[in-house]
């Protein structure tokens, strides 16, 4: 599988973005009535097509992004207005005031785009520690300006559109704008979502849009207009991501960064000015499924999402037999188990996996890979080395290992939280596939709202602790310009032999993306799953340590739990809210099917023909 080669976007940029192709198809965006959903889990049919589809976390983004499709649009002009409604209806977890990451197959190669934030120019190693030099609480540091990286969405779907748009760029905000003036229905979950944060309401700009006079969130159904992001989305509509990184809307979200009372921050205009998309090597990785040899492609660092999930699979492979599979009944999987070994060695390949991520994931332009090369951590023989570890017993220490001769100066990452994010997966009618997952960090990001949308809190997911105890440098410590670690895990699957498209599938969930996506990458690849069926399954996870093995409140029966205590595993259940989205590709031409998945623990559906 090729890397595409994208020529530097130059003086064809303003033309391509403004205008699209002169034989573009023209677009009409019609604003459908929006479904109604109940909070919490609700069950999802799986849904099928033949010539394209689109999976989001919300009906009217989904929607949108199907209308483009339907028009003529590519996965890329799609993904587009997807991300521009979700900034709408769905703000506590992504928007143009955060980052994202995208994959993206043009029918015969790959191409990584990294939206990643950066830290201010003016950052230290020093950002997140308090005045006794100690690193801050989480939610001490997340809140209000300091916590606020350079938002990249906007100038990396740019970056894109400029090579694989077929519509032109401002017809693709056509549907958010329309929907922000007209109006919404707020949704069970971002109800939910408001009613449950204690800090969202301390933003006066927030309080006055999520909340009525008497400071409760506006109830479900209740229609939310947000004219002011209707403002900006015109904006960037004419003039690209510079309406948002430069001019009056730049000077907006500096001054409320560096304003704020208690925890202002360093992000400058130059910051903005300055920030650039990336276009990177995918992260790509053979793995043997059920009778068909995979290729499966994800983002590189500084994203440690393809790599974590890659080890995982690949050391969970050198450990199977016969007996240790995902246990399923005659006719479809169960809903609430998986055999107590299988997990035991999952969680154990979990363990052996978050140490190497701690001890070497961080932005490449800062930290060198281990061994030489990123691809070291994913080689089988290291793979097959690190999987003897595992016993019939818990370990009672995981340790990082040594991918290659070349030894690390770098001392691990504590363990701290990661939230949030948003995922989108789309096949157009070429067989073009976008794979995205995009974020503002924690619910509702810095809890700072700048003209209608609100803005990140990325920069928590460096390492609040710089060095270790002995004074070695963490990889992933704060430094200008850097961009922070990231857990997403965009990732296209493809057949190894063919190079066929098989599938497009993520999710948001902090640092528990990466075993929400290869749980559906094992139940589908492993185990002849439909992406419905594997995303049905119970969530389970380990994120390293010593730290409790996490399971979904309510699906594992006793058995399973007590199999994996008497392993030495200590167990907590929990709820585990992934937001999976996945679209897998199956025969061809007349017999083409996609089959659809949408996560039961969201509001999401799956939309084609």
């Amino acid at each position: 599988m090729r890397t595409v080669l994208i020529p530097r976007l130059g003086a064809l940029l303003g033309a391509a973005l403004l205008a699209g192709c002169a034989s573009a198809p023209s677009f009409t965006y019609t604003r459908p009535d929006q479904p109604e959903a109940a909070s919490g889990y609700t069950a999802k049919p799986g849904w099928t097509h033949q010539h394209f589809a689109v999976a989001a976390a919300n009906p009217l983004a989904t929607d949108a992004g199907f209308q483009i499709l339907k028009a003529g649009g590519s996965a890329i002009d799609a993904a587009i207005a997807v991300q521009m409604v979700l900034a709408l209806v769905e703000p506590q977890s992504s928007g143009i005031g955060g980052g994202a990451f995208l994959m993206y197959f043009n029918g015969q190669d790959v191409a990584a785009y990294d939206g990643r934030e950066t830290a201010p120019a003016a950052a230290t190693e020093a950002l997140f520690l308090g005045k006794d030099g100690k690193p801050m609480a989480f939610d001490e540091a997340k809140v209000g300006g300091r916590s606020v990286g350079t938002p990249g969405t906007v100038a990396m779907l740019e970056m894109a559109h400029a090579e694989h748009g077929k519509l032109p760029w401002a017809t693709l905000f056509a549907p958010a704008i329309q929907l922000a003036e007209q109006g919404f229905k707020v949704s069970p979950r971002l109800n939910t979502m408001l009613g449950k944060d204690k800090f969202i309401a301390r933003d006066p700009a927030a309080r006055a849009y999520f909340f009525d006079a008497e400071g409760r969130p506006w109830p479900v159904g209740h229609v939310l207009k947000n004219p002011e992001l209707a403002a900006v989305l015109r904006t960037i509509a004419q003039r690209g991501a510079t309406g948002l990184l430069e001019g009056e809307v730049a000077r907006a979200i500096v001054d409320k960064v560096g304003a704020h009372p208690t925890n202002p921050g360093l992000l400058t205009l130059s910051d903005l000015a300055n920030y650039k998309a990336k276009r990177r090597d995918p992260m790509c990785h053979d793995h043997r499924g059920l009778g068909t040899d995979y290729r499966i492609c994800g983002f590189p660092p500084p994203s440690s999402g393809a790599i974590a999930v890659g080890q995982i699979l690949g050391i969970l492979g050198h450990t199977e037999t016969r007996t240790t599979s995902l246990e399923t009944g005659a006719t479809e999987p169960p809903a609430d188990m998986a055999s107590a070994e299988w997990l035991h060695r999952y969680v154990e390949a979990s363990r052996l996996t978050f140490a190497d991520r701690a001890q070497y994931l961080a932005d490449p332009d800062f930290v060198a890979a281990p061994g030489g090369s990123w691809a070291s951590l994913l080689d089988p023989a290291y793979l097959a080395e690190r999987s003897r570890l595992i016993g019939q017993m818990a370990m009672p220490d995981a340790p990082a290992g040594t991918p290659g001769p070349m030894k690390t100066s770098y001392a691990p990452m504590p363990d701290q939280p990661e939230y949030g994010t948003s995922h989108i997966s789309i096949v157009d009618a070429n067989g073009h596939a976008v794979a995205m997952t995009t974020t503002i960090e924690d619910a509702f990001g810095a809890r700072q709202m700048v003209k209608g949308f609100l803005l990140n809190n990325e920069l928590t997911d460096f390492s609040f602790a710089p060095r270790a105890a002995g004074g070695s440098p963490i990889a992933n410590r704060v430094e200008p310009g850097k961009r922070p670690r990231s857990s997403m895990a965009p990732t296209l699957v493809f057949d190894k032999t063919t190079g066929k498209l098989v599938m497009s599938g993520g999710s948001p969930g902090g640092a528990l993306i990466i075993h929400y996506t290869a749980k559906t990458l094992y139940g589908t690849l492993n185990r002849g799953l439909t992406p419905q069926q594997a995303i049905d399954l119970p969530n389970f996870a380990s994120v390293g340590g010593k730290v409790p093995v996490l399971l979904e409140a309510g699906r594992f029966d006793a058995r399973t739990i007590d199999g994996l205590k008497a392993r030495g595993h200590q167990v907590k259940e929990m709820d585990m809210t992934s937001g999976l989205q996945a679209i897998r590709v199956e025969g061809d031409g007349s017999k083409q099917r996609l089959l659809g998945g949408a996560d039961p623990r969201r509001e999401g559906v799956v939309m084609g023909e």
